[in-house]
């Protein structure tokens, strides 16, 4: 999406404050960062996407849905052209009233939201409250979101623009299935291990180990959704000994058994 496109598709989501936007796409695709005045649904159906917050990318599942409040610069990143996402935009006069509505959040979809989301497909573009039914329609599925959403998606990585860190995060992109320590880490980049430790803690407040436990269990998400691969070939894929081992972290993280992550 070229400039003049994203200008033009951010000016018609801000078009008619009193409205809700509704667009569904199939598309590779990656926003520059920026806000809007309206609270946006966007829903993952199939595949993954991720949602770049300042120094934070989190992760959106298949079958999970993201709140961005407005306001919130941010950006979304589609990479696979199977992903499917269904935005809503929506009127933002009132969201001070409901805490809910007024911070990022990603929420697993259950089945009576998904079947009110696919719903939403008949329609496209801005819905103004004078087309009373489908208007009625979307504005139910917002009102019903702090009800539904309770259990926070909790897989967000951090980023950084530190310099030192930079290259040390892109070798562990590429290379997080391997054994990694500390100590191996601080020699091959030439620093002490002091220096490297205190390195991820001022620039993303994490800590070497715990980064790449979080890497590891995006990279396993991604595998999950995007491959045939067994939970076991996922586990040894992802740096981890056994299944046991790769289970407990990842229920750890995301409270969700791995063979129970599908049927959410």
């Amino acid at each position: 999406m070229n400039i003049s496109q994203t200008s033009e598709y951010l000016s018609a989501i801000e078009k008619s404050p009193d409205g809700i936007f509704v667009l569904h796409e199939k598309v590779e695709r990656k926003l520059p960062t920026h806000s809007h005045t309206k609270g946006q649904l966007t829903y993952v159906q199939g595949g993954i996407a991720y949602i770049h917050i300042q120094n934070v990318s989190y992760i959106i599942p298949a079958r999970h849905y993201v709140w961005v409040p407005a306001g919130l610069e941010h950006f979304l990143e589609v990479r696979h052209l199977a992903t499917v996402t269904r935005n809503i935009y929506y009127y933002s006069k009132e969201d001070h009233k409901d805490p809910f509505y007024t911070k990022l959040g990603i929420y697993p979809v259950n089945n009576l939201l998904l079947e009110m989301i696919i719903y939403t497909e008949r329609w496209i573009g801005d819905i103004q409250p004078e087309n009373t039914a489908p208007f009625q329609f979307l504005s139910s599925i917002k009102n019903v979101l702090p009800q539904l959403s309770h259990k926070v998606f909790p897989i967000a990585l951090p980023t950084t623009s530190n310099e030192r860190l930079k290259p040390i995060l892109l070798y562990l992109s590429q290379n997080f299935h391997k054994q990694q320590t500390l100590e191996e880490i601080s020699r091959r980049f030439g620093m002490a291990e002091r220096s490297v430790s205190r390195l991820f803690q001022s620039a993303m407040s994490i800590s070497f180990l715990q980064y790449l436990k979080l890497l590891r269990m995006v990279r396993a998400i991604e595998m999950m959704l995007q491959t045939n691969k067994s939970t076991s070939e996922i586990a040894y894929a992802t740096g981890y000994n056994s299944l046991a081992a790769f289970s407990k972290a990842f229920y750890q993280l995301t409270n969700i058994r791995p063979s129970d992550f599908g049927k959410i």
